[in-house]
């Protein structure tokens, strides 16, 4: 059996990164939507067999259990190597064989991404990857088994994950795809996906009925008109 699994740490802890560019409040709001993307792109999949929620995030859970989903209660969060491998144990043991993890940011996220990846066909034991946009992170991960070996989710969690592959003896498949690459950690990706076209999703509405949008093309304007200057 395949499953999905979607971690998810409390958002009013998220995306301290951004704190140089953004508010507290603005970062929740931002985090906010694009979780409703990605639960909209998990909502419309169509080849995951289960759907597993990681969180300690009461909306979260709410939304979990309206959509049928099975919910592991975190009474505490470490990190999010940790919420993903204590999750993966457990669900191994209710029969995973094979299981993808999608961080809970890319709002440029489909369905069809995440069909694309559930019907690769491999024998276990096997690792289909996802990098990041800049290539060193983790942005999805199938691992089949689910525990075939410890995560290392944060800096240079790609080529940390393919190590533990090979060690592991796994057949590797490496998938490139501009909308699960495009998270958003940091002010270099924000501005990455405010180039992109966003009309149909939650984050770009955000983004527009917040003012932030605005506020980075504004702040774009003024430094090019400074760069062109200098």
């Amino acid at each position: 059996m395949r499953a999905l699994l979607l971690p998810v740490k409390d958002l009013k802890n998220a995306k301290k990164r951004l704190s140089n560019v953004l508010t507290s409040e603005e970062r929740f709001g931002l985090a906010e939507a694009m979780l409703a993307d990605t639960i909209r792109a998990v909502r419309r999949a169509r080849l995951a067999e289960k759907i597993f929620v990681a969180t300690s995030y009461e909306p979260v859970m709410n939304i979990a259990e309206e959509s049928g989903w099975e919910i592991i209660r975190e009474t505490q969060q470490i990190s999010e190597s940790d919420s993903v491998d204590a999750a993966s144990r457990i669900c191994e043991e209710r029969g995973v064989t094979g299981l993808l993890r999608v961080p809970l940011d890319l709002p440029l996220l489909r369905s069809q991404d995440i069909d694309d990846l559930l019907a690769i066909g491999c024998q276990a034991p096997a690792l289909v990857i996802v990098p990041s946009r800049d290539g060193t992170g983790t942005n999805a991960m199938l691992r089949t088994p689910p525990t075939m070996f410890p995560s290392n989710f944060g800096n240079g969690s790609f080529a940390k994950h393919l190590a533990e592959a090979e060690k592991a003896g796994a057949h590797i498949i490496v998938r490139r795809n501009a909308r699960l690459e495009m998270d958003v950690d940091d002010e270099s990706d924000l501005r990455a996906l405010l180039e992109q076209d966003l009309k149909e999703t939650e984050t770009g509405k955000w983004l527009r009925d917040s003012g932030v949008g605005a506020r980075f093309d504004s702040k774009a304007e003024t430094e090019a008109k400074f760069a062109a200057g200098s």
